[in-house]
């Protein structure tokens, strides 16, 4: 019995890079994706297809982050395993 309160999704950093920053959930739903914050503005995108699967940023910020997935989607996939098993990713080095 969850008492009527929320149950909390934890998120971890995975990267960050010009103000980008890329992050998951712990046990999100699939396809496997991870999500990119720049200011106010978010998008989730899948890992494996690299579509944008909701959201939006500007299209300097999103070439960015797509050029960074395209070269770690090996690493993403690794990490979105590690968090449906509740353990800790890895960091991923950022675009520089």
């Amino acid at each position: 019995m969850n008492n009527g309160k929320k149950k909390t999704k934890y998120m971890a950093q995975i990267s960050r890079f010009f103000g980008v920053i890329i992050w998951m959930y712990y046990n999100d739903h699939n396809p496997p994706h991870f999500h990119a914050t720049y200011g106010d503005d978010e998008v989730e995108i899948s890992i494996r297809t690299l579509e944008i699967l909701q959201g939006s940023l500007s299209p300097r910020v999103l070439g960015l982050v797509m050029e960074w997935a395209a070269i770690h989607k090996k690493e993403l996939l690794e990490n979105w395993e590690l968090l449906h098993h509740s353990l800790l990713p890895n960091k991923i080095e950022p675009l520089s």
